[in-house]
């Protein structure tokens, strides 16, 4: 390292995410973007824009550095060979050119492995859509950053963000690593009454171990390499009144919508449980800026039941995540933090997770920007989260709010949930019985 250079330690969260990257598919979190302009010309225009920007987050231009065994976590230090080409691909989206096409090649980017060597990020420009639209793809490994920080890269990208500040402030000066070993390990002390309140927060956050395991059903087999995505629109305003009639919020709408297309799909399958737990990731955080990235998040496991009418389920809903969240949100990551970290160093995570008892599926509910935004220009008229399930989890969602819509991307391995045509359906019929 240069006099120059500035590194920071991974947080416990980026910790954890790290030692959980061992399954099938990486842990990558992506979103594409569709923006109105779709000839080589507007392409070409928004993909040096796109590039230009990418390379103002000081984050995306560094790699992960591992210090020798007992000097502490991994950090970031900044990339002397950082090439933006080398993260920058142009793709012709294949006939039909369709939205679930550009998905088809987001979903490829998203499960494909980053080189640890560098800068853990890629992108890709997709032309060719039929609609007059060109679509940026984003993938960022996990460890780089939450949703939360992912949507702060994604808004120093567009027209008009404020480009002038550093992308990452919160690094350190260099120090040597035993100095930041043995500073780490007073920062543990003097931290031991705060850990003990933020694990007693966190048994709550995690509902207390109410209700044992999770019902056992067909969802959970552990999953493979591939990957498959749909997605569902619903306008916003309209998920936020069927809230508001049950002094609930989008996030609890969600819940009882994807458990009840969920539960639609067992039943065609001759399965008939009484509830299903999904795991909500909590943030957090108190930043949400691109100089702030990272991991800063806990989980919640909600039990959502199947039986009764929507508004019926909505209420129970509302009233069980209202109690599990009275406490200081993300506290949970205090449990499970510790639990990750030793599967991992006994190599007993992935066989964990393959097994685990414990949730049926993820949801993650993103709030995103309220107006339109626009880069290089041109309009972006869509953005569509995309996430990886992990181990025996075979169906997954990620909401992500924008400009009025709620997008919810279903992703699905495939050779676990094959219907993920029919489970889009159930789900959008779900709204429908939500806003009536």
């Amino acid at each position: 390292m240069t006099a120059g250079d500035r590194r920071e330690q991974l947080g416990s969260g980026d910790l954890i995410t790290l030692v959980s990257d061992v399954g099938p598919v990486p842990m990558n979190v992506g979103a594409v973007l569709f923006v109105a302009g779709g000839g080589d010309e507007d392409a070409a225009t928004v993909e040096a824009t796109f590039a230009r920007r990418l390379t103002s987050i000081r984050r995306l231009q560094q790699r992960l550095a591992t210090p020798r065994r007992g000097l502490g976590r991994p950090y970031w230090v900044d990339d002397s060979d950082f090439d933006v080409r080398a993260h920058l691909a142009r793709v012709r989206c294949p006939s039909p050119g369709d939205r679930d096409a550009a998905l088809a090649i987001a979903v490829d980017a998203v499960t494909r492995p980053l080189p640890r060597s560098r800068p853990l990020w890629r992108a890709v420009v997709v032309t060719g859509l039929i609609d007059d639209h060109t679509g940026l793809v984003l993938v960022l490994h996990h460890v780089v950053a939450d949703g939360i920080g992912g949507l702060a890269v994604l808004a120093r990208l567009v027209d008009g963000a404020d480009a002038a500040g550093p992308a990452d402030d919160t690094a350190a000066p260099p120090r040597g690593r035993f100095v930041d070993r043995v500073s780490e390990r007073f920062r543990t002390l003097r931290r031991l009454p705060h850990r003990v309140a933020r694990i007693r927060g966190g048994w709550a956050e995690l509902g207390r171990g109410r209700g044992g395991w999770a019902p056992p059903c067909s969802l959970n087999a552990a999953t493979g390499p591939r990957r498959k995505v749909m997605t569902v629109d619903v306008g916003l305003d309209g998920v936020r009144a069927a809230g508001r009639r049950s002094g609930a919020t989008v996030n609890d709408v969600l819940l009882v919508a994807v458990t009840g297309a969920l539960a639609e799909l067992l039943r065609e399958r001759k399965e008939f449980p009484q509830e299903l737990v999904v795991s909500v990731p909590v943030s957090a955080r108190s930043s949400a800026t691109s100089g702030h990235l990272g991991n800063q998040v806990g989980v919640m496991p909600v039990r959502v039941p199947l039986v009764g009418s929507f508004q019926e389920r909505l209420t129970t809903v509302s009233g069980v995540t209202r109690v599990q969240k009275m406490r200081t949100r993300g506290t949970s990551s205090a449990l499970i933090g510790p639990l990750f970290r030793i599967l991992a160093a006994l190599r007993l995570f992935r066989w964990f997770v393959d097994r685990q008892r414990l949730v049926n599926s993820f949801l993650t509910n993103l709030p995103g920007p309220p107006g339109q935004f626009v880069i290089a220009g041109a309009p972006i008229t869509g953005i569509t989260p995309i996430t990886v399930t992990a181990g025996n989890v075979g169906v997954a969602f990620a909401a992500l709010s924008y400009a009025g819509t709620l997008t919810v991307t279903i992703i699905v391995d495939p050779d676990v949930v094959p219907e993920v045509r029919e489970l889009a359906a159930a789900l959008h019929e779900q709204f429908r019985a939500a806003i009536e």
